[in-house]
């Protein structure tokens, strides 16, 4: 009898993180519950419960029907409420860490403590404010002349953050964005803007043993050039080495280091194993690796660049992660081969997005060995795919090269019609180059 896996979430990332289950050789029974239906995920499905995913209650529910033999929480909010902690009162073990532990990702001001604890090197200089009114906030700017950066402490869709340059030049504006997040959430953190190329280090954790992913780099700004509003993620690329042009072994090393030892000092601080996916986003500096933060699972879009190239089988890398026997895999195998992915975007996107449009679609359309597809803010009516305001359709190709998985990306774009609007230089050799002339000059 085969395995049934309840997957939560209806996006991108859980379209990947299905089709990925569905090339098991344990030919498992998948089954979805989500807040809106996903057509891609339907296909792969062997039900779909369209619901409320942050109504614990509701999960229950579904869970008591399907009775899986684990679940795999997909995106931060419901990891954040204790999703986990809820199956696990049903005799259900998930892919996806604890509420205590996905304070890793809900609160920054948790996790820079954390490190600084347990004496952990990659924190930027920090402060952690609780006060709506607090002149250390305005000392802290001027000790780095502004140049700062103002996150909020909880979760807000990949747009809590504030940087010095991009979204603010004075005090007042970063003062306001503070008092914003202590109203919310009753912390703000004040960083030191660090200098150089970020990066995103996947791994998949069992509380003891640390298995990375390839590197990445996301594209966070809407627009060409890195211009723009702060999204979810515009798209991502991997080169064929499993990595990125600009990286060096040492980084990865780095990088890895800090994640084995956070996934330690987070069991002491909590008690509790982590399981799932510590997505740690780094940033290369003339000082070494720094820890930007940590995503308590995996990214949208990332997951759409390393999910379909992974080779090891990833309904046994769940089970083992969730056992504790990750160990026992000794590395995760992927195709080496570099990847592009571009996100297809309703026009408006991220502030002011069209909803409720039809797009069409190519008849016939096929994926190939080298294209794939990934649906997101999608729906189904009537016979039409509609828009649903946020990013619509992830595009992956793949390639000996990544400027030829750039050429494999933008060829099965051209299937998709409609009021669309994708960054057309990710994966571009100019882009690359000013990402590797950036890290020369950093590395002087």
């Amino acid at each position: 009898m085969s395995k049934k896996i309840l997957v939560v979430g209806n996006g991108g990332r859980e379209h990947t993180i299905c089709e990925a289950l569905s090339r098991s050789s344990q030919l498992p029974e998948i089954y979805n519950f989500a807040s809106a239906l996903n057509p891609g995920i339907k296909k792969l499905c062997k039900e779909v419960f369209v619901g409320n995913i942050m109504d614990l209650e509701e999960l229950k529910k579904v869970a008591k029907k399907v009775e899986p033999d684990f679940a795999i929480i997909g995106p931060d909010d419901p990891i954040g409420i204790g999703s986990t902690d809820a199956l696990r009162e049903l005799g259900i073990e998930s892919f996806a860490p604890t509420k205590a532990n996905a304070q890793l990702e809900g609160s920054k001001a948790f996790t820079r403590n954390l490190l600084k604890k347990y004496n952990i090197t990659g924190s930027p200089n920090f402060y952690v404010s609780v006060k709506k009114e607090d002149s250390e906030r305005k000392t802290f700017f001027d000790k780095f002349d502004g140049k700062i950066v103002v996150k909020a402490d909880g979760l807000l869709g990949g747009k809590g953050v504030l940087v010095e340059g991009d979204h603010f030049t004075t005090f007042e504006e970063a003062e306001e964005f503070a008092k914003k997040s202590i109203e919310k959430f009753n912390r703000v953190v004040l960083e030191e803007k660090l200098l150089g190329e970020e990066f995103s280090l996947i791994s998949i954790v069992d509380g003891k043993t640390v298995l990375d992913t390839p590197a990445i780099q996301d594209h966070k700004r809407a627009f060409e050039n890195d211009k723009g509003p702060n999204t979810g993620g515009m798209g991502c690329i991997s080169d064929e080495h499993l990595s990125l042009p600009f990286l060096t072994q040492q980084d990865l090393s780095q990088a890895h280091e800090i994640t084995e030892k956070v996934m330690a000092a987070i069991e002491q601080e909590t008690g509790e194993r982590f399981i799932g996916v510590m997505y740690g986003g780094f940033m290369v500096t003339k000082n070494g690796v720094k820890l930007i933060e940590y995503n308590a699972r995996f990214g949208d879009p990332e997951a759409l660049n390393i999910l379909p190239i992974l080779e090891t089988d990833f309904v046994d890398v769940c089970e083992r992660a969730i056992e504790g026997t990750l160990s026992t895999i000794g590395k995760l195998k992927f195709k080496k081969v570099a990847t592009v992915v571009n996100y297809l975007c309703p026009n408006g996107y991220p502030d002011n997005p069209v909803k409720n449009v039809p797009i069409q679609i190519a008849e016939n359309l096929q994926e190939t060995e080298n294209q794939k597809i990934f649906y997101a803010s999608l729906g189904e009516e009537n016979g039409e795919i509609l828009l649903k305001g946020s990013r619509a359709i992830g595009i992956l190709g793949m390639g000996n090269s990544i400027e030829e998985a750039r050429q494999n990306c933008e060829a099965m774009i051209q299937n998709f019609s409609g009021p669309l609007f994708y960054r057309k230089d990710i994966g571009t050799a100019n882009l690359i180059q000013k990402r590797m002339d950036h890290m020369k000059e950093i590395r002087i």
